[in-house]
């Protein structure tokens, strides 16, 4: 039978602990990147109110 490596439990936990950070790393990564299109989003509908805004004050005068 072949003798098969076995981890200390210090660096086991060490492993599935970097796993798990590089895991939340990227989920906040996403949660940004979502945060950032909605702000873009309500950037982008601001300023097409302002333009409406801005048409009819000019079609007034």
């Amino acid at each position: 039978m072949a003798e098969t490596p076995k981890l200390s439990v210090e660096k086991a936990l060490q492993k599935i602990r970097s796993a798990d950070g590089q895991k939340s790393r990227n989920e906040r990564r996403d949660e940004e990147i979502d945060a950032l299109d909605e702000e873009i989003k309500r950037m982008r509908a601001q300023r097409l109110r302002l333009e409406g805004h801005q048409q009819r004050s000019t079609k007034r005068k």
